[in-house]
């Protein structure tokens, strides 16, 4: 199965390029905004919460360990999901609240 425009396999796991909204109401995975997985969390944007709530949501859905590396404090963000190469279409599909 290809990877979605904003997933890249890379050497130790899956980079996935996001376009964050911090302020939501509720921590969602939106869908897909361009070549972005667009990702909205209640967290603020201060003191890094809203990034260790998208890590937070992106663990969840995926199942892996994931951490910010590129876009600390930008809403475009790339992360890293360790220990993955691929994505199923029942976790694209499959996006929790």
């Amino acid at each position: 199965m290809s990877l979605p425009a904003y997933a890249k396999a890379v050497a130790g796991g899956l980079e996935l390029r996001l376009k964050v909204v911090p302020g939501a109401s509720r921590s969602a995975i939106a869908g897909e905004l361009g070549d972005r997985l667009k990702v909205k969390v209640a967290a603020p944007p201060e003191d890094g919460k809203a990034n260790a709530a998208v890590c937070a949501v992106l663990t969840k859905w995926l199942g892996a360990p994931v951490e910010v590396i590129a876009g600390h404090g930008n809403p475009l963000k790339t992360v890293l999901a360790r220990g993955l190469s691929t994505l199923s279409g029942d976790t694209i599909r499959s996006k929790p609240a």
